[in-house]
């Protein structure tokens, strides 16, 4: 049998139109605890995630749990690429167990899961097993998650992926929604999230940029 390739995208990759990004309890309480990641790089990786979701124009929910009562509001590099979007606060540390959470999630009506937050082991873990066992396609942006230790962390991921979660990364996810540099109307838009929170990629691009004009389109 003969396997013939077509220039044509893998149903596996991810695109803007196809899923439901969900960013779960970035919170400051409960990043007091996570040690899995250092607090910047955790906060540039969710401001990674969060800019390029509102850029491309994902759907996405915002939920936290006991805002105001105990755990403080969400990270303000998310809450400012979203701005006005309501938080769906909590009670329960699974977050496919809320109500409010649910009926969004079946508003947009998306087969498609990408989760972040914190932590890995209790409140991404939740949500995933859950959504897997209800027939959705799940993604966890290992990189935009944390925990209490790697060990924590690290168990949770695993476990996520024998359930049948796919793992990624945050810059990732910025590059497989965009993933090709011909499309001009979102080139700014992701090299410019890049340059900003991108890390050492995105002062590969101002290098290249400042000194040679680079253009990877």
């Amino acid at each position: 049998m003969t396997v013939k390739a077509t220039p044509a995208p893998g149903s596996k990759l991810l695109t803007p139109t196809d899923h439901t990004l969900v960013m779960i309890d970035f919170q400051s309480q409960m990043a007091f605890a996570t040690h899995s990641i250092d607090a910047v790089s955790l906060r540039n990786n969710a401001a990674v995630v969060a800019q390029a979701a509102a850029g491309f124009k994902v759907s996405t929910i915002l939920t936290t749990v006991a805002e105001k009562s105990f755990s403080g509001p969400m990270f303000s590099e998310i809450t400012e690429a979203f701005p006005g979007q309501k938080m769906l606060d909590r009670t329960s540390m699974n977050t496919w167990e809320d109500a409010a959470v649910i009926e969004e999630v079946n508003r947009i009506g998306k087969p498609r899961i990408v989760l972040a937050g914190l932590w890995t082991s209790v409140c991404i873990v939740g949500p995933a097993l859950s959504a897997l066992d209800q027939g959705f396609e799940v993604y966890v942006i290992a990189d935009a998650c944390g925990d209490i230790s790697a060990e924590a962390h690290d168990r949770a991921m695993e476990r996520m992926v024998q359930a049948g979660a796919r793992p990624m990364t945050s810059l990732q996810y910025l590059l497989e929604l965009q993933r090709d540099w011909a499309r001009g109307d979102t080139y700014e838009l992701t090299t410019g999230i890049a340059r900003k929170v991108g890390g050492a990629y995105g002062l590969g691009i101002t290098y290249a940029k400042s000194m040679f004009g680079a253009h990877e389109g």
